[in-house]
């Protein structure tokens, strides 16, 4: 154990973790310059194109330590410095860099010892910088301060480097300077690593306790766990038990990545690889449970920190063909088997069909899961508005918890509704703060503080709903502060607020699909701005509609959408006045019947271009 490193990388999105990791696995010559590519770890396309890490991913480097580097003994961090030269192990886990998989950021911490902390030299310190480099600090991890793309003509890394030593305590000798691009500095990235980062501590003779710290699904060998071996040692053949799930299984095979999986036949404490298990449900294999031997499962204790993972922003996905109704259900479940965050359960709509009711971890999963049943399964989507999960108190003392607006009872029964709140951070160059609270007024949401890091940079602490949060905020705010600004938020729980549900009426129907969760104060504001916008969108009818926005019986807004016109008279030419007359009736009692009888027919498109601004 002495001679192994486990640690991951951590960084706001697009500071150049992947790039980096491609550098330190070709300078250890775990990957040859022949298969060597970008982003060699971002396995998947969508990746590629949009240059974030979706999913978390590890690999296995071998690296010869040749000697000690003095200038780093002056450090507070340095927990081993007599390192003797040799073979080390060092095991990596790149981590993705956006606030929804945060979770993954999380339990990836709780498989590691330290952690390569990489702050762009051109943009500095950012939100997600910070949540996940105070993650680490909680979590007692030695953090290594990697300033990149020192090659940038716009780079600043001096400025950078004065930063992270006022934000987080680092010292200046413990900065490393590296190009990930062009590989400058990446040797001393290697050195710190062993240098710095203390080896694994565990009782390698002990029970085993291992933690998932990931899953996935593989249609022909089953559910495969990412993990982290803290105590003791696990055989290919050995029966197994998942402790919070209380699942026997086979440990069918062990190994470790490199960054392919490579059969090693066991994993001992300290090391970090993978078991191919019997399972053939992956929402068993839960992110952060603890695995150990059938035989000890009753005396072993579980290792802290298992949380199950809940989505938090829902949306109706329906296919814009009602005949790929079963293809969207089947992508659905393959996208399910590596992602055990998504839920998804049948829905109904009268406008729209039949199409799922999906949780996500935020907008930007529901957007990767949108392109990939897009891209993989060929399919086109409407997406209905994104909503939360309320938790509704009626007045007979139940509780109901749903994010459909259609699920919501009579306002005659709804005692209160709770909504989940979130705590944003908000970083941003100094001269733009004014701009920014004055936009932060216009939401519905707690100002808390303004705290100062530098002379250059500015926090703004603010609690807001996540329902306001997942619709225009974070374009607003990118708006607002040309684009310097950097967001991170954490769920802080629900809070009970005057919500109503405001539904909108075609024709004197009540369409659910259109229903919005909504405050009272803002109710007739956006009543007004969703008719208007109706008016424009729904196609002209036989006869008149009328469009409304209503709280229950209290209209809030109304537009009449005229019919359309239909001269049928035309055709005929001289004769008595009377034959057009009798026409022009005939029009109008047809109409008036209509009117009565008549359904607005609401194409689809329609709920696409009403998410638009």
């Amino acid at each position: 154990m002495d001679n192994i490193r486990n640690f991951c990388i951590i960084a706001h999105i697009d500071h150049g973790k992947s790039t980096l990791a491609d550098r330190l696995l070709e300078l250890t010559g775990t990957v040859s310059k022949r298969d060597m590519k970008a982003q060699l770890l971002d396995s998947m396309d969508l990746e590629r194109e949009r240059g974030i890490t979706i999913k978390l991913q590890p690999a296995r480097m071998d690296y010869h330590y040749e000697m000690t580097n003095d200038k780093f003994q002056m450090s507070n961090q340095i927990q081993n410095p007599n390192v003797k030269k040799g073979k080390f192990i060092l095991n990596l886990i790149d981590t993705p860099g956006h606030v929804d998989f945060g979770y993954e950021v999380s339990r990836s911490l709780a498989a590691v010892e330290g952690a390569l902390l990489i702050v762009d030299a051109a943009q500095g310190i950012q939100a997600q910088t910070l949540a996940n480099a105070y993650q680490a600090q909680d979590q007692g991890l030695v953090m290594i301060p990697v300033i990149n793309k020192i090659d940038l003509p716009a780079a600043e890394p001096e400025k950078v480097a004065n930063e992270l030593i006022n934000t987080f305590g680092f010292k200046k000798e413990e900065m490393i300077y590296v190009s990930a691009k062009t590989g400058q500095g990446v040797d001393e990235v290697l050195d710190a690593i062993v240098e710095r980062i203390p080896a694994p501590t565990g009782n390698a003779t002990g029970d085993l306790r291992a933690l998932i710290f990931d899953s996935k699904y593989d249609s022909y060998r089953g559910v495969i766990t990412y993990v982290r071996v803290v105590d003791g040692e696990i055989k290919s053949g050995d029966i197994i038990n998942l402790m919070f799930a209380n699942k026997k299984t086979d440990a069918l095979e062990v190994g470790y990545f490199k960054p392919e999986m490579v059969k090693s036949g066991k994993l001992l404490a300290g090391e970090i690889g993978y078991i191919v298990t019997s399972l053939k449900d992956i929402s068993l294999a839960g992110v952060g449970d603890t695995v150990t031997l059938e035989k000890t499962k009753e005396t072993v204790q579980s290792l802290p920190g298992y949380m199950k993972v809940k989505p938090t922003v829902f949306a109706g996905i329906y296919p814009a063909d009602s005949n790929d109704l079963n293809k969207l259900r089947e992508g659905l479940s393959k996208l399910k088997m590596n992602d055990a965050a998504l839920e998804f359960t049948g829905e109904n709509s009268p406008v729209l069909g039949l199409g799922f009711r999906v949780g996500f971890l935020g907008m930007l999963h529901l957007d990767i899961i949108k392109e990939r049943l897009e891209r993989e399964f060929s399919l086109e989507l409407i997406i209905t508005h994104p909503t939360v999960g309320y938790e509704i108190d009626l007045t007979n003392g139940d509780k109901i918890r749903t994010s459909n607006p259609a699920d919501f009872p009579g306002v005659d029964r709804i005692k209160s509704i709770a909504e989940p709140w979130v705590r944003t951070e908000i970083l941003l160059p100094k001269s733009y703060v004014g701009q920014v609270i004055e936009m932060l007024a216009r939401y519905r949401g707690i100002f808390k503080e303004v705290k100062y890091l530098d002379e250059n940079k500015a926090l703004i602490l603010y609690e807001i709903p996540l329902a306001v949060m997942i619709k225009d905020f974070y374009d607003d705010l990118k708006s607002v502060s040309s684009g310097y600004a950097s967001l991170n938020y954490e769920h802080i729980g629900l809070r009970v607020g005057d919500l109503v549900k405001m539904d909108v009426l075609l024709a004197g129907d009540k369409i659910e699909s259109l229903s919005q969760i909504v405050d009272r104060g803002e109710a007739q504001k956006l009543g007004n701005e969703i008719v208007s916008k109706l008016k424009k969108l729904i196609p002209k009818q036989m006869f008149e509609v009328s469009i409304q926005a209503a709280i229950g019986s209290k209209i809030l807004a109304r537009e009449n959408m005229s019919a359309m016109k239909k001269d049928v008279a035309g055709y005929l030419y001289g004769g008595d006045r009377t034959r057009k007359d009798k026409l022009i009736n005939k029009q109008k009692e047809g109409k008036k019947k209509m009117k009565a009888l008549g359904r607005v027919n609401v194409p689809s498109s329609v709920f696409l271009d009403l998410m638009k601004k």
